[in-house]
């Protein structure tokens, strides 16, 4: 591969995605400079680069900019620049263009569901015996999936890495849902959903959520098979619920007269129709690639959900506690809310401009109580207070030392006997955490802490 051979190079971010993208191209023979505001990063770099802090221009001589997805393209490096500017994503795809046997791309993206899709698929994938795995955004970088030969990429993609790649022509490809996040990011709804749609161009099977018309539209711009998926009964050439089975009805021999059965409700984890919409769009990546129905079910039957997706921390005292820390807008702790009929809702943080109105009319049946901390806290409760006036709403004041002790303490006296306490913030954590693990955990060690909970006792993962 000489793609890149003697190229100069500019990284834009020292951090995890910066830093692999960096040591690739040090790999494919490229002179690279790492660009970040943040002299520390910058000096821990363990890499043969030329390092540039702080800068707002692009460095004479510079022959193509490389961004980390999170960098901004109003930003001055980035909107000033004289060459080329591509993300990672579009990296990997012109480095596994040069292959001579390039992977077959499976892309999803989405609102949310995203890494649980994704790690749906690995499974399905994997159980049909291929050389299969996820990448992207859901934590292996998919420049280092492309460069260890990997012949099936199941690829996360968000909007971020979405914005800044041409290149990408997906075999297969899924947008989950659409609903207000990273507005702050890209300015509006419209612009948001539009770097999600770009995830279609040039795909031969275009798989949407037929419950979501605008995810329908963006694959309607696209001359491809469109493939629906969805929990009603399939119509020909899509996947959706009979009973309680999983139904193909897309990729049989004849569509309109076949249909192939897949798994059952009872062999998706985790529970809740969304994530059974996520199996489905799961299997119809899939099946796009040519996967039997014995091996969606049986990857679908070995698939581990990962931690912080609705996960139970602990049954107690006649109550169950949720993690979702995950949930990271409204679209998400929607998902999680209505899967439960009573709940104690834990939530706030950082909404990045979306509204919690919607979700708080529609599952106002739902709650026996709410419980609000973080910076948008208050935005959450007034939501409430709108919709659902009769539903007690506590408070964890912003100086708490141990805001989510707090929190559990003040969910475990609204609830009732039967009774879910979930934290399915609806907004971002960076306000009082690291990240959303690091918001999970505090969850999980409040909940054991004030339950009499350890690792052994039940119910506890």
């Amino acid at each position: 591969m000489t793609l890149f051979e003697g190229r100069k190079v500019l990284v834009a971010g020292a951090g995890v995605a910066g830093t692999g993208v960096a040591r690739a191209l040090l790999g494919l023979g490229a002179r690279v400079t790492v660009a970040d505001g943040n002299a520390e990063r910058l000096a821990a770099l363990d890499l043969d680069v030329r390092t540039a802090h702080a800068i707002t221009e692009v460095p004479e001589g510079i022959d193509l900019v490389v961004t980390s997805p999170g960098w901004r393209p109003d930003s001055p490096l980035l909107a000033g620049s004289p060459v080329e500017v591509i993300g990672d994503v579009e990296l990997a795809w012109r480095i596994a263009e040069t292959l001579p046997e390039p992977p077959l791309w499976l892309a999803i993206t989405g609102t949310n569901g995203k890494t649980t899709t994704v790690g749906m698929l690995e499974s399905i994938l994997l159980a049909a015996g291929l050389d299969a795995v996820a990448c992207g955004n859901v934590g292996l970088p998919v420049v280092d999936a492309v460069l260890a030969g990997h012949k099936v990429l199941a690829v996360e993609l968000s909007s971020f890495q979405l914005h800044w790649q041409s290149s990408l022509r997906a075999h297969a490809a899924a947008v989950l849902n659409i609903a207000e996040d990273h507005i702050d990011w890209h300015g509006s709804l419209a612009e948001y959903a539009k770097a999600k749609g770009r995830i279609y161009t040039g795909v031969k099977h275009a798989v949407y959520n037929a419950a979501d018309p605008l995810t329908e539209e963006l694959a309607a711009e696209h001359e491809t098979r469109r493939v629906p998926f969805g929990l009603d009964t399939p119509r020909p050439g899509g996947l959706g619920l009979v009973e309680d089975l999983l139904i193909d009805r897309a990729f049989t021999d004849d569509p309109v007269n076949e249909a192939a059965e897949l798994a059952t409700l009872a062999d998706v984890r985790p529970p809740g129709p969304h994530n059974v919409a996520n199996a489905l769009a799961a299997a119809a990546l899939a099946r796009a690639a040519g996967v039997s129905p014995a091996d969606v079910l049986a990857g679908l039957t070995a698939f581990t959900p990962g931690r912080h997706r609705a996960e139970v921390v602990a049954e107690a005292g006649g109550l169950t506690y949720v993690n979702d820390s995950k949930a990271t807008n409204p679209h998400a702790a929607g998902g999680s809310l209505r899967a439960f009929a009573k709940v104690v809702w834990i939530a706030g943080g950082l909404l990045k401009g979306a509204s919690v109105d919607g979700l708080a009319q529609e599952v106002a049946g739902r709650l026996r109580g709410v419980v609000v901390l973080g910076a948008d806290g208050e935005a959450i409760a007034a939501s409430v207070a709108r919709h659902a006036p009769d539903v007690p709403v506590e408070r964890v004041p912003p100086g708490d030392d141990e805001p989510m002790i707090a929190a559990v303490r003040a969910a475990r006296a609204l609830a009732g006997p039967g009774d879910v306490v979930l934290l399915a913030p609806a907004a971002a954590s960076l306000d009082m955490f690291r990240d959303y693990a690091h918001r999970g955990d505090a969850f999980v060690e409040a909940v054991r802490r004030l339950t009499g909970e350890d690792d052994g006792g039940t119910g506890a993962t």
